[in-house]
């Protein structure tokens, strides 16, 4: 079936849908990633974008459930170039295409992903329409500038715990913490549950009062949609933390804290989104690759005027603040995402935060 990704700058690429028709409207960002496409899609960071895979060929080992890093896809849709005709993983359970549907993810194929990469490199992310019903290109800018212009709703009551959860089995041994639940993903609560934490979920509008209340030796406000309108409610909420309680903020829990702080968040014109971006440690003078999936980014300036806050990383690429640390406060921040390094092991981040929860 024929489809149609047409961007906010009029520029548009034709290809097809492979799961049927429909419209969706979303910002456009690049995923370099090699692997990953169903982690990608079911990361509640991603709710709201249109995600390009530039990586050319999609779907050749399939999908599966356990695979999923939340509940649903939270994307508003997938630019391949290629699409396997077949997969091959003995995990596998069903096809891209089967992901797709089950998952009701707007997919366009058959793109010239070079050249889309290009374009989006030069102009910088913006919003996108994937469309197999329409292709007039008048009526295309007309719907998706009337979305644009609309006031975003929240996607964080459908994506958070509606409820505080706490877990059907405690580990006496192990340091119970909360979780300001923004997105958190199923391979982040495997490395909580790994480092030896216990962890009780809060809803993203959950009052500190509340979560102090119930005794954590340490908070952390999990990654999620950096451009939801509640975060700015989150930041209020978490306003007295700072400096009662050891903190850390995982992506948009990083701008949450922030905010919380003081310091302003600044739009990216090209995000970070993959696996191989590297991060530079001034005080240790060395550097590892990371996951980052982010478009957004702490200002420094405003950060540092409270000269306790530290940076102790920083990408490679552009410069732009990847972790803070506040000894005197206890608090962490991370724009990366601190992904297991394999083999079961934990992230040495949530090491460093483990000795600050005593």
């Amino acid at each position: 079936m024929k489809a149609i990704l047409m961007l906010e700058d009029g520029k548009s690429f034709f290809g097809e849908s492979p799961v049927g028709s429909g419209e969706s409207v979303g910002k456009v960002i690049l995923n370099t990633a090699v692997v990953g496409y169903q982690e990608s899609m079911t990361d509640p960071a991603n709710a709201g974008r249109i995600v390009v895979f530039t990586y050319p060929l999609i779907g050749n080992y399939g999908a599966a459930p356990k695979f999923n890093e939340s509940k649903k896809s939270w994307a508003r849709g997938a630019v391949i170039k290629e699409q396997s005709r077949i997969f091959s993983n003995w995990q596998a359970k069903g096809s891209f295409n089967d992901f797709a549907k089950e998952n009701n993810l707007p997919v366009i194929s058959g793109i010239d992903t070079r050249s889309l990469a290009v374009h989006i490199r030069q102009k910088g992310e913006m919003a996108g329409i994937i469309s197999s019903e329409c292709f007039e290109p008048g009526d295309l800018l007309a719907k998706l500038n009337a979305e644009c212009k609309k006031q975003p709703a929240s996607l964080l009551p459908d994506i958070s715990v509606s409820r505080k959860t706490m877990p059907s089995r405690e580990n006496p041994k192990s340091k119970r913490i909360a979780v300001l639940d923004l997105g958190m993903t199923n391979s982040m609560a495997k490395q909580l549950r790994d480092a030896g934490f216990c962890v009780t979920l809060f809803p993203h509008d959950a009052l500190s009062a509340d979560i102090l209340s119930s005794k954590p030796r340490g908070i952390i406000i999990s990654g999620g949609p950096e451009d939801d309108p509640a975060l700015e409610n989150a930041a209020r909420n978490m306003h007295g933390l700072p400096g009662k309680i050891p903190l850390l903020g995982i992506s948009a829990g990083f701008h949450v804290i922030a905010r919380a702080c003081g310091a302003k968040i600044t739009k990216m014109k090209l995000g970070h989104h993959g696996v191989n971006y590297p991060v530079y440690n001034p005080v240790s003078h060395k550097s590892e690759i990371t996951v980052q999936n982010h478009s957004s980014v702490v200002d420094p300036e405003s950060l540092c005027r409270n000269k306790d806050f530290k940076i102790t990383g920083y990408n490679l690429n552009d410069r732009t603040i990847e972790e803070v640390e506040n000894k005197k406060l206890k608090i962490i921040g991370v724009q990366y995402e601190p992904a297991s390094p394999g083999f079961d092991e934990v992230n040495p981040v949530f090491d460093r935060f483990m000795k600050y929860c005593v």
